[in-house]
């Protein structure tokens, strides 16, 4: 990665698969920022306005983006930017996001995270921003989840975390094949 220019990191995975976990460890390991649709939806959209609709996550992954291109367009831009919070399961999303970040003259790379659906119904007990998260939610995403065509690091959670992060780190380092 060239000197000054940020690399933006699409954590794409299922709910409950570990996206903000390791968004939140890399982004401390690597001096990064975490940009996370969730908590930007609830900033935005008082109780009786918060929806889960796909207009809904456009919608503020579009804030996102705009919030983002504030961040690097700075003097002071981040290194790594982790974009956090939305599965990415349809093509549509993920090709937005790398149309955006090439427009801007950034490297983007994506991560793709999978647990087993044992360990993703014991993660979504507990408490998160999104509450529409739940078991049933996650099996339909998981039926629908379209096959990701970029490159893209593929991190199984259920491995120890520190494997993932290890796994993680060497790839946004490029010391990982793609």
């Amino acid at each position: 990665m060239a000197l000054g220019k940020t690399c933006v990191v699409v954590m794409a995975g299922l709910p409950a698969s570990g996206k903000s976990t390791l968004s939140r460890l890399l982004s401390a390991e690597l001096h990064g920022v975490v940009l996370d649709k969730d908590v930007i939806r609830a900033g935005l959209f008082p109780e009786p306005w918060i929806e889960y609709s796909q207009e809904q996550d456009d919608f503020c992954l579009e804030i996102l983006l705009q919030a983002a291109t504030y961040l690097i367009k700075k003097g002071t831009r981040p290194a790594f930017l982790f974009i956090d919070g939305r599965p990415f399961a349809f093509q549509y999303q993920i090709e937005n996001v790398v149309k955006w970040a090439t427009g801007l003259g950034c490297g983007i790379k994506i991560i793709h995270t999978t647990c087993s659906d044992d360990n993703a119904r014991r993660r979504l007990t507990d408490p998160h921003p999104a509450r529409n998260r739940n078991y049933d939610s996650y099996l339909k995403l998981k039926a629908d989840f379209e096959e990701i065509s970029h490159p893209k690091l593929t991190v199984n959670t259920d491995e120890p975390l520190n494997s993932s992060l290890q796994q993680c780190l060497s790839y946004l380092s490029g010391e990982a094949s793609q």
